[in-house]
């Protein structure tokens, strides 16, 4: 007698992913070599940033969406750090700013021209100084303006002020290892991180508390990733005492046992995981590996569901993730990955068969857009604001009526005038007031009826641009 198979149903059972054809690839970039497990590419709806080899410090390439093809070797970087960049991550609420960390100890902001660059930048908006070793890691705050964490080598994570330049939260003592990764959860008033030391910890960053930890979440001495989920439990990648690759799921509340522990395989790349709270599928994500597995998270056991394996004949040597706003609706298209090969990036596209040329609202609820819901000085002082959600249904539209982006064009007349008057290099030290308003403008996106009226506006408009 035949035995029955139940399959479970699910919209995302038949996601399939497919590389573009080569005309759309990147070609003929140096991709880094260093040896440091973050994803080396960042994306967002206007650009791709790849870090790159560079002889005689760290640089990144920042590439239009529409520029594919080949990239001449001349082609301008964001050249600023003088040691390998190691990470870096666009701000959600502003598309034309970068964050990086790297080797020279620092964190750099960069403001991108609207279009990309047109010669090299090596003056960032801000260089953040306060880690001893290396800075590995970088993660913008999902709903607070301004708010940047970076992780050093030195196990510190430091919470930033971007607007003011200044390190408002230092946690130094928490940590007693190197620190592998570090994600904030749905709203950002907590961190989840996992340690050399195989911990995985929650932490309430402003109290300085750790809120739960569990020892040995996975037993394997290879490093480990940890991620906040929407519902608040955490999903983690990491090896076995076997050294088989597994993937786990805990809830906080109680994270003596993990709610399912999946094995993958048995290979030895550290799996980066990407997630989406929308959907809430998982896409799993090996260095060295030529596969994207994917996984459906749901409320009842056994909460982790395989879907699928997306297959290429070429290793992956880094890894950038989409956000939803950035994606084709008319396509069904549910996520899009950005695979770094030795000289090329290649975007893998994952997609939802559907005959319907209607929109698909089951596939896109609303998803996060680019307004903050919080100033920085809101979440430092203890406010939480979950993130402000915007409908795909005409796709994603960049608000036309965003103030900052007429006002930063005004002061930037208001900056070339003086530039002009003042391109002596002996202007180009600045004071500390003046670059922290400026800072905040650029980076707010405020108008200047919010700048506070104790500041003159002579003061306010005596920056020199900074240079592109």
């Amino acid at each position: 007698m035949s035995k029955l198979i139940v399959v479970r149903q699910s919209k995302f059972r038949h996601v399939f992913g497919q590389a573009v054809k080569n005309d759309q690839c990147y070609d003929d970039i140096r991709v880094s070599r260093v040896t440091w497990d973050s994803a080396f590419c960042a994306v967002n709806p206007k650009f791709v940033a790849i870090i790159i080899e560079a002889s005689g410090g760290g640089a990144f390439l920042i590439l239009p969406l529409h520029k594919s093809g080949r990239i001449d070797k001349s082609y301008p970087t964001v050249c600023g750090h003088t040691g390998p960049v190691l990470d870096i991550d666009w701000c959600p609420h502003n598309d034309q700013v970068i964050a990086s960390g790297s080797e020279d100890c620092t964190v750099m902001v960069w403001q991108i021209p609207e279009n990309g660059l047109v010669t090299s930048m090596s003056e960032p908006v801000v260089v953040l100084e306060g880690h001893s070793k290396r800075v590995g890691i970088i993660t913008w705050h999902p709903t607070a303006r301004n708010v940047l964490l970076s992780a050093g080598c030195d196990n510190q994570i430091i919470i930033w002020n971007v607007g003011t330049g200044e390190a408002i939260i230092t946690l130094e003592d928490m940590h007693p290892d190197v620190i592998y990764n570090v994600c904030w959860n749905r709203n950002g008033s907590l961190i989840c991180t996992a340690c050399k030391d195989k911990f995985i910890r929650v932490i309430d960053p402003r109290k300085e508390t750790i809120i739960a930890e569990k020892e040995k979440a996975h037993e394997g001495a290879r490093p480990m990733r940890a991620i906040f989920l929407a519902d608040g439990n955490i999903l983690t990648t990491g090896f076995s005492r076997m050294s088989e690759r597994q993937l786990a799921l805990w809830n906080i509340q109680n994270m003596e046992e993990p709610l399912t522990v999946n094995e993958v395989d048995t290979s030895n790349g550290v799996l980066l995981p990407f997630y989406d709270p929308d959907t809430n599928v998982v896409y799993i994500c090996g260095k060295g590996d030529s596969s994207i597995r994917y996984f459906e998270i749901t409320d009842e056991a056994p909460y982790v569901h395989f879907l699928n394996t997306f297959v290429t004949k070429e290793p992956q040597r880094g890894m950038g993730y989409m956000p939803k706003r950035g994606l084709d609706v008319n396509k069904c298209e549910i996520a899009r990955f950005y695979k770094l090969h030795e000289r090329k990036c290649e975007p893998i596209v994952m997609t939802v068969p559907r005959k319907s040329d209607l929109f698909q609202d089951d596939l896109y609820p609303d998803t996060a857009g680019p307004e903050a819901s919080l100033e920085a000085e809101e979440w430092f002082e203890g406010k939480n604001g979950d993130p402000i959600l915007i409908s795909l249904k005409n796709g994603y539209v960049p608000g036309k009526n965003r103030e900052f982006k007429v006002v930063k064009k005004n002061i930037l007349d208001h900056k070339v005038t003086k530039n002009t008057e003042n391109s002596s290099p002996a202007n180009k030290s600045v004071s500390p007031t003046p670059s922290a308003v400026s800072i905040l403008t650029v980076l707010s996106g405020y108008c200047l009826a919010n700048i506070p009226s104790n500041i003159p506006d002579e003061l306010f408009l005596s920056q020199p641009r900074p240079s592109v």
